[in-house]
């Protein structure tokens, strides 16, 4: 039954949803009514349609994330060039090898994208796409019938558990004194203090919810599969076969070149000089002599450096690995042309106050037990329109800490309601796809109506923890 039910949703998105690029013009249009119509200024006035403008194209609207977007270029075709080496290649094979229907793979891809997501979203989301990727070719190749885009989909659930795992950005930002200060402020940052992750990450709350979330992704991705032995077949009819291969690079050609170029560029003396500077940082990094291993506070640069050195020991010369970055690139369009245009909208949410005005509403309405829930569901909605994280909890976190000082609600739940809120609802928003849909070759049309399927379960599920705890 959840499968047929899955299966024509994602029918439904696939004959509605519009292209990401799409979406992301659309959500800017129509953040920009709302900026007009709803935001205020500090004096209670509208804003001029010049002033909003003037937020989309600001410093801090549409080129705030030029540094970020080039940080997921860097995830993309490092984590790309690293699975193409020749030892990686074989391992990741041989994983996929293991599932031996579809909804096997399913709840395999699941679990690997869900269990790294816990550890570090960025390294979740690269690693789901190429386990989904292959273990769709594997099944292919053994002639083992699939429906490709619920695995591709599968891959795509580390970003459901990411902010309740080591990388999340809320729990992370209150646990030193000056993060406290810079996002609450003096005043109520001086109130509130550091946070430590016992009361968040490692509290009843999140280690229930986000194991509860793993396990689900797992199941219910499963039985989203559709059943092998279906007579009609109907489900799989367009979606039974892996996507084709991009065509492979043209083998390297050194015949032409000297003996100083051939030296250099094909074997492995450059590719040790820059790998012996890494590991210097990544020994230093990983196993420090004081304090937690950087395994716990990895970031999309850390990720990039360490793909970065792996890769290039891997491939072994720097023409292999040069040409396993080309292939690579071209995944990056999206992320290039759709992430100004997701800034350009948090610039506008944040300067005409759009996101207080959403905040301050749902606490108003709220008492001290639906004041989680609401908190999360307006976590959830804020997503749409301001995907990151990090940009999300420097809006939404001083409301948010602020509520759960006038209503008795204990800030660390509170910091947990707003993680929840933003991670479900990526389900729905094709921003952190971008990579996946690169890496599969599936479009987000495809994949969408299986994971809002998940998302409504996991909601029900994240409401029961913050009633229960």
């Amino acid at each position: 039954m959840l499968s047929r039910i899955g299966n024509r949703i994602a029918n439904a998105f696939r004959a509605t949803a519009p292209d990401p690029f799409v979406l992301a013009v659309l959500l800017t249009a129509l953040t920009f009514i709302l900026a007009l119509t709803v935001g205020r200024k500090p004096d209670g006035s509208t804003w001029a349609i010049t002033d909003v403008a003037g937020f989309w194209s600001a410093d801090a609207g549409v080129w705030a994330f030029l540094k970020f977007s080039m940080q997921m270029c860097l995830i993309l075709v490092t984590g790309h060039a690293l699975a193409s080496s020749p030892p990686m290649a074989r391992a990741i094979d041989a994983l996929a090898k293991l599932p031996q229907t579809g909804a096997q793979a399913c709840a395999m891809v699941a679990l690997v994208a869900a269990t790294l997501g816990a550890l570090n979203w960025g390294l979740g989301l690269i690693a789901g796409a190429l386990i989904a990727r292959d273990v769709g070719r594997s099944l292919q190749q053994r002639n083992i019938k699939a429906h490709y885009p619920v695995i591709a989909a599968s891959g795509y659930v580390g970003l459901m558990v990411w902010h309740g795992g080591f990388s999340g950005t809320a729990p992370l930002k209150m646990t030193t004194t000056p993060d406290v200060l810079d996002v609450l402020g003096a005043n109520l940052g001086e109130t509130i203090g550091a946070i430590p992750l016992t009361q968040t990450l490692f509290s009843p709350l999140n280690l229930v919810a986000t194991g509860g979330l793993i396990a689900i992704a797992c199941i219910v991705m499963a039985m989203l599969h559709p059943k092998n032995n279906n007579p009609s077949g109907a489900e799989f009819e367009q979606f039974d076969t892996f996507h084709p291969d991009p065509a492979p690079t043209t083998p390297h050609n050194n015949s032409s070149k000297g003996a100083l170029p051939r030296l250099l560029e094909d074997t492995p003396i450059i590719n040790i000089v820059l790998i012996a500077l890494i590991a210097i940082w990544a020994w230093r990094f990983y196993f420090p002599s004081e304090g937690p291993s950087g395994i716990t506070r990895l970031s999309p640069n850390t990720v990039n450096l360490t793909m970065l050195m792996l890769g290039l020991a891997l491939h072994g010369t720097p023409s292999r690995y040069a040409e396993a970055v080309g292939d690579a690139t071209t995944g990056c369009a999206g992320i290039i042309l759709q992430f100004p245009l997701y800034a350009g909208i948090m610039g506008m949410m944040n300067a005409s106050g759009l996101t207080e005005t959403l905040a301050t509403t749902i606490a108003a309405a709220s008492s001290a037990t639906t004041l989680p829930i609401y908190t999360f569901i307006s976590a959830g909605v804020i997503n749409f329109f301001i995907p990151s994280g990090g940009g999300q909890w420097g809006v939404q976190g001083p409301i948010a800490m602020q509520s759960a000082l006038d209503a008795g609600v204990s800030p660390s739940k509170m910091i947990m309601a707003v993680a929840y809120g933003d991670q479900l609802t990526n389900m729905l928003q094709p921003f952190w796809a971008l990579p996946l849909l690169a890496i599969t070759g599936v479009k987000a049309r495809d994949i969408v109506g299986y994971t809002a399927v998940l998302m409504a379960i996991a909601t029900l599920w994240i409401i029961a923890c913050l009633l229960v705890f």
